[in-house]
């Protein structure tokens, strides 16, 4: 999956709710299943995570089953 078509969308660094919009789900199964994973690379600014799209791509294909 190329980001560089969607990027347009999205600023490059996403905020949780921009992240679960990302990826088609709803934020609070975000916060449960893929937020706590030490593997996702977030971002911190300030208190406040932010992700990447392409870290989340990665994340999602190395977890698919």
């Amino acid at each position: 999956m190329s980001t560089n078509t969607i990027s347009k969308n999205y600023p490059y660094l996403l905020t949780r709710e921009q992240a679960s919009r990302f990826l088609g789900i709803d934020p609070k199964s975000f916060d449960k299943y893929i937020r706590p994973h030490e593997e996702l690379n977030r971002f911190m600014v300030g208190k406040q995570e932010r992700y990447t799209m392409k870290s989340l791509i990665n994340f999602i294909e190395k977890h698919s089953v």
